[in-house]
């Protein structure tokens, strides 16, 4: 009796399953349905009950909709924007960087660190945060990241909680390294890990859901867009209100540089009263492949170089300097209340649609590896805030000292590992030599963030005799 009572309710659910497909033309997604084991159709159930079709299909309606970038472009100005050497802001370097150590002091910041890559680029089977990048230490990605947070914490004597964004594919790797690391001396009640949402690739040609060769759904992450949804999902929004946190500041795993709460930027974010601070750097040439920060009709938004035409690109100033020069670094402040906002609906991020190749199990089951783009894959871009966020603010910095993102295989032209550490070494060897040390021509040298966050903290602290003439790590526990 109570076997036949579980087989009908199998049944009914089944049976809602099937009503809920056949309303959206979605039934081929039970095609296979029978031959599927218990736990797998679990799977299947609670991946469909998940899916909002209507909102599918409205977005794929609407892909005609999408911006026309060029002509957006061809509008484009210079954001207004505070420059490297204080010009376009009311107010000083000094008083900004004021401003942005009360609001660390008072524990007003916490950070983000989209995580979510694996470095398949990079030819590392890993998350890219687990890539060791350290030219001298070998530390990786996350070990650098992580110090330096743990660095602006003792430098300020205060809690800074993080939130690192994983993806399906890189979270369960990612707690196990950072528990195998202790965290790299972060408390563990200060680090919470939350992983980012998934989108369904559709058909181009028909809108159906793909199956995946496991039987599921063919899920995708949903992009770095999908962090503030993910940071409620996981209650981390709730936390932070909580603790009275305004402001995070965020990140991307990739570039081992960032200068993590830099002062003056959280200064001149919060000052400005800003909910979406962006930093940027001067482009070297027009066609430079980074997203472009533009003000268009009075709006700060991103073009990014690929939707960028060259004539746009290559438009110049009277004094023959770029017009469209503001290269983004994926270096924000953002105000947890603009969060919250996008988060609920209130200011939603849209959905961009890229057609990609995604291997797929037809009705028949057999598995299809096509040999060009079939799919619709969706995602949400951070950036889109900017035009939703009130008095949004771009910040230029210096890409020498906080700009060397790893994401191309050893040997690459440009964004390769040698690149990278060639870079930290430029800038840790003029932090030495500003302290009067002398580094020999072609020597490796390396300063931990807990030795030193900047040029001014290592003058403090080294005191070297003689030249440096072998590699050298400093580091401080």
């Amino acid at each position: 009796m109570i076997g036949d009572r579980s087989e009908r309710r199998a049944s009914a659910g089944d049976d809602d399953l099937r009503k809920r497909l056949a309303v959206f033309g979605q039934e081929h997604l039970l095609a296979g349905w029978d031959s599927l084991s218990a736990d797998m159709r679990q799977k299947l159930a609670e991946q469909i009950r998940g899916i909002d079709f209507a909102r599918i299909e409205r977005w794929l309606r609407s892909q005609t909709a999408q911006h026309d970038w060029a002509a957006l472009a061809r509008r484009a100005e210079p954001p207004p924007a505070v420059r490297l050497d204080g010009r376009g802001s009311p107010y000083t370097p000094e008083q900004a960087r004021r401003r942005g150590e009360e609001m660390l002091r008072a524990g007003r910041v916490g950070v983000v660190l989209v995580a979510g890559g694996q470095g398949t680029r990079l030819g590392f089977d890993h998350p890219k945060g687990c890539y060791a990048i350290g030219p001298v230490s070998g530390a990786s990605l996350f070990q650098i990241l992580l110090e330096k947070v743990l660095a602006v914490r003792r430098r300020y004597g205060v809690s800074i909680p993080l939130y690192l964004m994983t993806s399906p594919a890189t979270h369960e790797e990612t707690l196990s390294f950072l528990e195998a690391h202790g965290r790299f001396g972060l408390p563990q009640s200060d680090v919470t890990v939350f992983c980012q949402g998934t989108m369904p690739a559709v058909d181009a040609a028909t809108g159906k859901v793909l199956l995946g060769e496991d039987g599921c759904i063919s899920l995708s992450p949903d992009g770095h867009g999908g962090m503030p949804a993910a940071l409620r999902a996981s209650g981390a929004l709730d936390d932070l209100r909580r603790s009275g946190v305004e402001q995070l500041f965020y990140m991307q795993v990739d570039n081992p540089l960032v200068s993590v709460c830099d002062p003056e930027f959280i200064g001149y974010h919060v000052l400005a009263g800003s909910e979406l601070s962006t930093q940027v750097v001067a482009k070297h040439n027009p066609l430079d492949r980074v997203g472009n920060v533009v003000s268009v009709d009075g709006q700060v938004r991103i073009i990014e170089y690929s939707d960028l035409p060259d004539d746009a690109a290559q438009q110049r100033q009277p004094d023959g300097s770029l017009k469209l020069w503001a290269g983004n670094i994926a270096v924000h402040v953002f105000s947890v209340e603009l969060l919250r906002r996008a988060s609920s609906g209130e200011s939603e991020l849209p959905f961009h649609l890229a057609r990609k190749k995604v291997p797929y199990v037809d009705e028949r089951g057999t598995l299809v590896e096509p040999a060009e783009p079939n799919a619709i894959k969706f995602e949400r871009f951070i950036f889109d805030l900017l035009p939703m966020a009130r008095q949004p603010l771009v910040v230029e910095v210096d890409e020498a000292s906080c700009f060397a993102p790893v994401k191309n295989a050893p040997g690459a032209e440009r964004d390769s590992p040698e690149r990278v550490q060639a870079q930290m070494i430029a800038l840790h060897r003029l932090w030495l030599e500003a302290a009067g040390a002398r580094v020999a021509a072609g020597v490796a040298v390396e300063i931990s963030p807990l030795f030193a966050l900047d040029a001014e903290e290592t003058r403090q602290k080294v005191n070297l005799k003689g030249e440096v003439i072998e590699p050298l790590y400093l580091r401080s526990t």
